[in-house]
């Protein structure tokens, strides 16, 4: 299990997970800090200089799920973890990654009144005997401030709220303790396994009466992405995307799917590729689309989006196999894709 302590800076996360570790038996204190400060030291600068927070590489993302994993196999017993984490998108790619592995997650927000928060950054010795760097630290805490408040949305929403104002780290320990004690701050995301072989997928897509296509937001990996998911041992990839249709949206639809794009995606780890299938599902109603029921553990959002706009939702390989497919919408025939590149 995760014991995932969100918050502004200075609302004590790391001090009350250190003391949180003596009230949970078998638990181990575990900072992804210590992940970005080692690719600081790896990544070459001009990578470095093109995000202004670690937290913006996809490697940190991906190395925080998968070290995390590894001293779970290590040590046993839950991890505690210290981290802001203010973009939901970040959230759900990190928790979507410990329930790819079965590892469940507790999402405690440690809320802090401004003011208190204020004061605390004030009062923060950064870095002992460097008074400019210490400052400079506390300038980078008190910018997070104003996002951190526009994050409360969804993180009251998504998180067990801990109010640490007036509170020391070992008190706030005991309330996150007796809260996970009792089930709180369950994170109820998808649990998708990671594949350890080649997959089968089938996507289907959907069309408004302007024949803009439907795209869906997943809260378990970044991007969108078209309704669609894995082929089941021994189900056929038609029937796959169909129920697949129906579990995601809600919707029904009784006409054969059309295939308009067979797509072979090459390994590339992590990930270990396969056969991308995407059909044509036909018009969506007016009426179809008002009655869309999305599960929330798995989708965030949906919309319909032309061509173009799907350029800025969709990662490079999707949006690819998107253009091919409709293209081959237009001439009437499918396509055989090999990585994204038509064969003939």
């Amino acid at each position: 299990m995760i014991v995932w302590l969100n918050g502004a800076f200075g609302a004590g996360k790391t001090a009350a997970a250190r003391e949180l570790v003596d009230f949970m038996p078998g638990s181990t204190f575990y900072d992804p800090e210590l992940v970005g400060n080692g690719l600081r030291m790896m990544l070459p600068r001009k990578r470095l200089e093109q995000v202004s927070d670690y937290q913006d590489l996809p490697s940190w993302r991906r190395l925080v799920v998968d070290t995390g994993a590894a001293l779970i196999a290590e040590v046993g017993g839950p991890l505690v973890v210290p981290m802001t984490v203010l973009r939901q998108e970040y959230r759900d790619e990190i928790f979507g990654g410990f329930a790819a592995r079965r590892i469940p997650v507790r999402h405690v927000l440690l809320h802090t009144d401004e003011t208190i928060l204020r004061e605390r950054i004030a009062e923060r010795e950064e870095i002992p005997g460097d008074a400019d760097a210490s400052e400079s630290v506390r300038q980078w805490c008190l910018a997070h401030l104003a996002p951190y408040q526009a994050a409360l949305t969804w993180l009251t929403t998504d998180a067990h709220v801990v109010d640490t104002t007036g509170l020391t780290p070992r008190q706030t320990a005991q309330h996150i303790a007796d809260a996970v004690r009792e089930g709180a701050g369950h994170c109820d995301i998808v649990q998708t396994p990671e594949p350890r072989a080649e997959t089968l997928a089938a996507g289907v897509l959907l069309f408004d009466e302007e024949d803009r296509v439907l795209l869906v937001d997943p809260t378990y990996k970044p991007g969108w992405e078209f309704p669609g998911g894995v082929v089941e041992p021994g189900e056929p990839p038609m029937c796959a995307g169909l129920r697949e249709v129906t579990e995601e949206l809600g919707v029904r639809l009784d006409e054969p799917l059309r295939l308009l794009v067979a797509d072979w995606e090459r390994p590339q780890p992590p990930g270990y590729g396969g056969l991308r299938l995407l059909f044509d599902g036909g018009k969506l109603s007016s009426a179809a689309a008002r009655e869309v029921l999305l599960p929330g553990s798995e989708l965030r959002g949906w919309r319909f989006v032309t061509e173009s706009e799907a350029a800025a939702l969709l990662p490079p390989v999707r949006l690819s196999r998107l253009r091919w497919a409709l293209r081959a919408r237009e001439r009437g025939r499918p396509l055989y894709l090999e990585a994204g590149v038509p064969t003939d």
